[in-house]
């Protein structure tokens, strides 16, 4: 199918404004860098999720789906499929008593300052994590010992033949940096937390503390995906890198970050394959003086 023709019937969906075509995704993720999809769709509400990949399933047509794209490296090849965004358009949220349901493209920052002003606290570990709701709980991210697994209660999702489900966080298999969303395909539309009372002068200074240490201890300046490796088990990513003599490591546009080596920053106008080729370099050095496997946290996908 042509994506003229993809365009015209979409327009029947959503707003033709939502619909982009031959979009650049370096626009789209925090490292910056990445090729073009051949469509990109922000929806605005979750039927037309579900309107939307019934459509895409009714005439074969692919599609990948992301947040805010800061866990996400994109190559320079581009996507040859249609990539849905769950962003900004698609971030409305709301407060009442100890309860939070929000849209899955909100942003944790902004959530987490309305989350402060009621003073409900369990969010704090989130504040200053970059990416959005639906990528947190896609992903259970966490934090200083904080994580997703404990404070949703519910998730609406819309799962890979466009039906709409609502799943009690029971279902969702949270394990460390993985839910069963993943393997289900499932997609986050929704997310209700649940959260405690607290006091705001205590959930304020816990806030600023969790920032302080964010701000002088990673690269928050720099085009990244976050932490670029997971944890591995009895180790630490950045201390191994460190211990490999790796930090500030360049190649190209893309370096080993100076104040923490777990990052791999977008230094100076890098592209994916500059960033790929630096995280192998990582990878291989620190295996051969350690031999412990970094594994990749960043999700990588697109054509060289």
């Amino acid at each position: 199918m042509s994506l003229d023709k993809a365009f015209n019937d979409l327009k029947n969906i959503m707003d033709k404004e939502n619909i982009l075509l031959n979009e650049p995704m370096k626009n789209h993720t925090s490292f910056k860098v990445g090729g073009p999809a051949n469509m990109l769709l922000e929806p605005q509400s979750k039927e037309e999720i579900s309107q939307i990949i019934k459509y895409l399933n009714k005439n074969d047509l692919k599609y990948f789906v992301i947040g805010n794209g800061s866990n996400l490296l994109i190559k320079d090849g581009g996507l040859d499929l249609v990539v849905i965004k769950i962003g900004e358009k698609f971030s409305d949220f709301k407060i009442n008593k100890n309860k939070v349901i929000s849209k899955s493209g909100a942003l944790l920052s902004v959530l987490s300052k309305s989350i402060l002003k009621h003073s409900l606290k369990g969010f704090e570990f989130a504040s200053g994590i970059p990416g959005s709701l639906g990528g947190a709980v896609y992903m259970n991210a966490g934090a200083y010992g904080g994580e997703m697994k404990d404070i949703v209660s519910k998730v609406t999702v819309v799962d890979k033949t466009g039906e709409i489900i609502v799943l009690d966080s029971a279902d969702l298999g949270f394990e460390y940096r993985k839910s069963i969303i993943a393997s289900n395909d499932y997609i986050v539309v929704e997310v209700e937390l649940e959260l405690e009372e607290g006091k705001y002068e205590e959930i304020k200074e816990y806030m600023d503390e969790l920032t302080l240490k964010r701000t002088t201890k990673q690269p928050l300046d720099m085009p990244s995906a976050g932490s670029t490796f997971k944890r591995p088990q009895g180790y630490y990513a950045g201390k191994l890198i460190e211990d490999t003599g790796l930090r500030g490591l360049y190649h190209r546009g893309a370096q080993v970050s100076e104040k923490h080596c777990g990052f791999v920053v977008n230094k100076d106008n890098a592209n994916a394959k500059d960033i790929l080729t630096l995280i192998d370099i990582i990878k291989s050095a620190v295996y051969d003086k350690f031999k412990v496997k970094l594994e990749e946290e960043v999700r990588i996908i697109g054509k060289d």
